[in-house]
């Protein structure tokens, strides 16, 4: 089958608006980079072309990117879904040793990445010994403290090599997106997409949202998020404009809004949060936009309601899902939103083309207001996790993907969330498993016993929050234990609190920490128990 490749969506908007500029790239400088669909086309095509003949790309190879925003990301994603390899993107704040374990894992032996990462990746290769066969630096020269090795390549070098011939068309059962989550053994774990369902979940928002080729949108949150894939592919493909700056900047977003009049853009929470303390923040900068998504983390009853106060002529939308799903499963409209009360901080109802239940511990589908586990089954769920069948079969099985999340569906058909099956904190938009924090803390010498929770943050949402038992006659600050595990785990999955015990972590009867009494008393008097 054809139908749902990705191809068929871009091709005739770029024979059609050939001669629109549909990517901007900027800077606090200025413009770096603006090109229309016809440049964006003849670029792809080169680059496609190039990766299978000077890198020596496949079927099924993976290849990674490491990269802040800009349109050479949207060029490498739309590459994979054109059918030259799986595109394995990194997470940003990583540490040189989740990096390499990713690199590993995947088999990822070709990274794109810029002057900024090049030497991230060099300290995962040489103090990690992870293998990596060649970099592509984006956005930098060769002598810009990159070096000319065999192994170094210039992206503007590699575009050069390549002709603009068309790929044979993939199928939908072809494998496009390789994404890493965090991992319930305390390492991530890489979701495997194939076109099939990545253009569903771009057909899913394209119909919820109704993109339109006039809209302007502005690209801030960082593009290896799974939150950001459907615009990278749907925004291009509704002939859109897609405005690109390379990280979340508070006053850099307020500018390039007001100035380039942008009228539709995607948050984190967090970001939102960020923004409203920005120095010289405005609601007068923002009014430009018509439609506002949000997503990766529950946003508060608070800030939604100052929201939209400040912007009453701004479309609300909120989008629930995760990696494995490519990622929308719920979709929470503007209507909801006015309406206000439970139904503006409920989840959203699934998107079309999904279906979700509500499970007991013995898969029992529920009536609507008991809780349960969140299931979803539809064609935009992943095929597997990368290497982990055990896994794989955990998380889906007769047919249905079993989200882990705890929750209830109403009389109106919204999706509401109470809490998690999984040991999880999402912070910021991040999955932080606990497990891969609490192992890092327990090879402490000082450390006994540990248990990491997360805790409400009103700016993260949630933050994770350690416990620690000490060792008799030992000594260690919180301090001490947070700058013990900075090296080794991501920013974001580093403790922002400590608390210590005097006497053993509450146990259940199977001898395990008793994580909902430790949770108890931050998120009591909560109408939920996940942020």
């Amino acid at each position: 089958m054809k139908e749902l490749v990705y191809p068929r969506l871009l091709l005739p908007v770029v024979e059609r608006l050939a001669d629109k500029v549909a990517f901007v790239d900027l800077t606090r400088g200025g413009v770096r980079y603006e090109g229309t669909f016809a440049v964006h086309a003849d670029r792809l095509l080169r680059l496609a072309n190039a990766m299978q003949s000077e890198l020596g790309l496949g079927d099924g190879d993976r290849f990674a990117v490491l990269a802040t925003n800009g349109h050479e990301f949207l060029e490498l994603y739309h590459a994979a879904l054109f059918g030259v390899g799986i595109i394995n993107p990194l997470n940003i704040r990583f540490t040189p040793a989740e990096l390499a374990y990713v690199l590993r894992d995947s088999g990822s032996r070709i990274v794109f990445t810029d002057p900024l990462f090049a030497k991230l990746l060099r300290r995962a290769r040489d103090e990690e010994g992870v293998q990596i066969d060649k970099l592509v630096i984006i956005g930098g020269e060769i002598g810009d403290g990159i070096t000319g090795d065999d192994d170094t390549i210039g992206y503007e070098q590699l575009l050069a090599a390549g002709e603009p011939v068309m790929p044979p068309e993939p199928e939908e059962e072809d494998a496009v997106v390789l994404m890493y989550t965090g991992g319930t053994t305390g390492r991530p774990k890489g979701a495997l997409l194939e076109q099939r369902a990545e253009v569903l979940n771009v057909y899913h928002l394209l119909f919820e949202i109704g993109l339109r080729e006039e809209r302007r949108f502005l690209f801030q949150s960082p593009m290896f998020h799974a939150a950001v894939v459907a615009g990278v592919l749907g925004i291009p493909a509704s002939g859109a404009t897609s405005v690109t700056i390379p990280l979340f900047d508070p006053g850099l977003v307020m500018r390039v809004i007001d100035e380039q009049a942008i009228d539709m853009t995607m948050m984190v929470p967090v970001m939102m949060s960020l923004l409203e303390q920005a120095e010289g923040f405005s609601a007068k900068c923002l009014r430009s936009l018509r439609q506002l998504v949000y997503g990766a983390a529950p946003i508060s009853r608070t800030m939604l309601a100052r929201w939209l106060e400040m912007l009453p002529d701004t479309d609300f939308i909120q989008g629930y899902g995760m990696t494995e799903a490519a990622s929308v499963l719920a979709y929470l409209g503007p209507e909801e939103h006015r309406r206000g009360g439970n139904a503006a901080t409920a989840a959203g109802r699934p998107v079309m083309g999904v279906e979700l239940r509500i499970t007991d511990s013995l898969d029992n589908a529920l009536p609507r207001g008991e809780a349960g586990e969140v299931c979803a089954r539809g064609g935009n769920l992943m095929r597997e996790y990368w290497n982990e069948p055990e896994q794989t079969e955990s998380a889906m099985h007769d047919g249905w993907y079993h989200t882990g999340d705890m929750g209830f569906v109403d009389s109106r058909g919204l999706l509401h969330l109470t809490d998690r099956m999984k040991d999880m904190i999402v912070t910021g938009g991040e999955n932080v498993y606990s497990i891969e924090v609490e192992n890092a803390i327990a090879t402490h010498p000082a450390v006994q016993e540990v248990a990491v929770i997360g805790i409400p943050s009103d700016v993260w949402g949630e933050a994770v929050h350690a416990i620690v038992v000490l060792k008799l006659n030992t000594r260690a600050t919180a301090a001490d234990l947070i700058e013990y595990v900075r090296p080794v785990l991501a920013g974001f999955k580093v403790p922002k609190s400590v608390e210590f015990l005097d006497g053993p972590l509450p146990l259940s009867g199977a001898f395990k920490p008793l994580k909902r009494e430790l949770r108890r008393r931050y998120w009591e008097n909560r109408d939920r128990q996940v942020s």
